[in-house]
């Protein structure tokens, strides 16, 4: 019999396979790619007041009501796509929040039309590799750090919003710029390999 794999001790995760999907092949990977890591940024917004699990579950929804995060298309949001996201039942309802994806399209186009790489301005502050935590126990685990202090108020300087420090941190987590992962965690050691 083979023993069950051992998984940060996240609340509710246990026995949810989308959530445990997500911790097992997503939660922690570094993750490059300019829009993508747009995505995650919106999506943490998003979550602000919520659990992640909530996100998750309506991530496909999100996608496709937001044009799969295209900030060429979300950027020309105008009222009858503000209207017509605050009717999507799948999705987070919150004016505050749609209109911060909306401009947030459009700062991360106007950083592209500048020469300004959003992946490389992410991963500046980390020197462009993630940094590998040792936590051992879910309490080490804070719910900022320095860091992401910083990196929110350049977002914030940069014009986006619903980047305090707390999301920017789950956000860093989730796009693998800190490895987050319990040092017993059977993904920690890989996504390390990963980072590597």
């Amino acid at each position: 019999m083979t023993a069950p794999l051992q998984r940060c001790g996240w609340r509710g995760m246990a026995g949810d396979p989308l959530y445990e999907a997500y911790h097992d092949t997503e939660w922690g990977v570094p993750e490059y790619d300019s829009r993508a890591l747009w995505e995650k940024l919106v999506l943490d917004g998003f979550q602000a007041g919520l659990a992640w699990i909530t996100i998750l579950r309506k991530r496909e929804a999100f996608r496709a009501a937001f044009d799969n995060f295209d900030p060429e298309l979300v950027a020309r949001y105008g009222e009858a796509d503000r209207a017509r996201l605050m009717a999507d039942a799948g999705i987070i309802r919150s004016n505050a929040k749609i209109d911060a994806a909306i401009n947030g399209a459009k700062i991360y186009l106007a950083m592209r039309d500048r020469g300004e790489d959003f992946s490389e301005f992410c991963w500046s502050f980390t020197g462009g590799k993630p940094i590998q935590n040792g936590f051992s126990e879910i309490g080490q685990v804070p719910a900022q750090t320095p860091l992401a202090v910083e990196v929110a108020k350049a977002l914030k300087a940069k014009g986006f919003k619903f980047t305090g420090p707390v999301i920017v941190y789950a956000w860093m987590q989730a796009v693998g710029m800190v490895n987050d992962h319990m040092t017993w965690c059977f993904r920690h050691d890989h996504v390390k390999e990963l980072a590597a």
